[in-house]
């Protein structure tokens, strides 16, 4: 996997743009554009997108010669495109509900995007862009083991924000 560069993310979020599509910015750089800066190199783009946008924003990634990558969690609400460069783009699908939360998933699952968590606003490299909230950001980092990414990410908004931090992550707290 190659580095995904502040200037790679924010071409793609143009593109995603200028073709009608509305995206989320999520994961490592949802982190930093939430703090208005880059902390650290990030692998991948992790965007949330309703389920309307997806064919514009995989169209606008294969015309950029993006592909499919099969992965052990693919599921049609959430897979992966790379392109022969090693850029990858992880996206998280949902369908609004009546209320104008998200439903990630099969509806039996439960699995949700509250829409609160989709206020967040953020810059990458000064390019305004839509995130999912710190708060949300805190609240979707819990249910597993943090590596030191995890950790340092979610220290960064708990300062920035002055969010407290779960006792202990693995407990899920959404």
């Amino acid at each position: 996997m190659a580095v995904m560069t502040a200037q790679d993310a924010k071409e793609l979020l143009d593109l995603f743009e200028d073709n009608g599509a509305v995206v989320w910015v999520d994961g490592g750089w949802g982190v930093d554009a939430a703090l208005g800066e880059q902390t650290r190199s990030h692998g991948d783009l992790d965007i949330v997108l309703a389920e309307p946008d997806v064919e514009i924003v995989v169209t606008t990634l294969e015309g950029l010669g993006y592909t499919r990558i099969p992965t052990p969690h693919d599921k049609p609400w959430n897979f992966v495109l790379g392109d022969a460069h090693g850029h990858e783009v992880d996206l998280h699908v949902f369908v609004f509900d009546e209320v104008g939360d998200g439903i990630y998933g099969p509806p039996e699952n439960g699995d949700m995007i509250p829409g609160a968590s989709l206020t967040g606003q953020g810059k990458i490299d000064g390019r305004w862009v839509r995130c999912i909230s710190p708060e949300w950001q805190v609240r979707y980092h819990t249910g597993y083991e943090w590596d030191e990414n995890d950790r340092r990410d979610m220290e960064a908004l708990a300062e920035r924000f002055q969010l407290v931090l779960p006792e202990d992550p693995r407990e899920k707290l959404w």
